[in-house]
């Protein structure tokens, strides 16, 4: 399929091919920068009761680099899977940058979800753009490390051994690591492993994280959302999720302090059971 500025993309039914439309209804799975529809496997393998769908945000995984990584066009992915999907009013679930390409979907389109959960999307307050555009350095740590990130490896097994022996990525949980190493990864003729989603191009998406306008319109998302975050004694997304949650007409803020930024692939069955709390709310 296709966004509609011709990006081809990927997409997946984790219920299979076919899968009915369970009781819970649809879901939309959106995945954060740098990572792929697969991560999602291990908390969807808890979702047993709804028709579950997820995407690869263009330039990530199997979906083709756009001239441009802006988050409206991430936005516009969203919107295209669920018409390719026949999705009625899927309720979406988004991590980081997922979660706020789930938000601006809404708000390009209002009406498309009946309800949302979104762990610490990227979604920065006005002030903070300001005093950032003010700052004496204009550069992105996360773009800058992006650049950096080693893109491939002699084996898969040696890609898992590499993330799993030291932070960020050793946070995540065994079968999500697992995930990513698998489908985030292009193995070769001769056995070693390429990154999919480019340096390059994952740079190029934390640096459109802050020049999205979603904040300013979080008046306009009518569904319930539920803000989720992990442990904000670090700086990040945690510490402005309560102004998100504030802002928005029905936003819910939920803490999980056991928890990091990679909450979702940390503990795939605990966000499993908070996905299924806030879809039974939205019902």
């Amino acid at each position: 399929m296709s966004s509609p500025d011709g990006t081809r993309l990927a997409s997946y039914d984790l219920s299979g091919p076919g899968g009915p439309v369970g009781p819970g209804g649809d879901l939309l799975l959106v995945h954060a920068t740098g990572f792929c529809a697969g991560v999602w496997m291990p908390l969807a393998a808890h979702l047993g009761n709804h028709h579950t769908v997820a995407l690869d945000v263009r330039g990530h995984g199997r979906s083709a680099i756009p001239d441009s990584m802006h988050w409206d066009g991430t936005a516009q992915d969203v919107l295209a899977t669920v018409e390719e999907f026949g999705l009625d009013r899927p309720f979406g679930v988004g991590h980081s940058m997922g979660g706020a390409s789930l938000i601006l979907a809404e708000q390009a389109r209002p009406g498309t979800f009946r309800g949302l959960w979104v762990f610490e999307p990227i979604i920065f307050p006005p002030a903070m753009i300001a005093a950032a555009s003010d700052s004496d350095s204009s550069r992105n740590p996360l773009a800058d490390g992006a650049r950096r990130r080693r893109d491939r490896f002699a084996s898969a097994e040696d890609a898992y051994a590499n993330f799993a022996s030291k932070p960020p990525l050793s946070e995540l949980s065994a079968a999500a690591l697992a995930a990513y190493v698998r489908d985030g990864f292009e193995q070769q003729e001769d056995g070693s492993v390429v990154l999919r989603c480019r340096p390059e191009v994952e740079a190029s998406t934390y640096e459109m994280g802050a020049v999205h306008h979603a904040f300013d319109h979080l008046s306009e998302v009518c569904c319930p959302v539920t803000v989720v975050r992990g442990t904000d004694r670090v700086p990040g997304p945690a510490s402005f999720a309560p102004l998100i949650a504030d802002a928005l007409p029905r936003g819910v803020l939920e803490d999980h302090p056991e928890l990091g930024h990679f909450g979702p692939l940390q503990d795939p069955a605990a966000m499993a059971r908070s996905v299924e709390f806030a879809v039974g709310a939205a019902t």
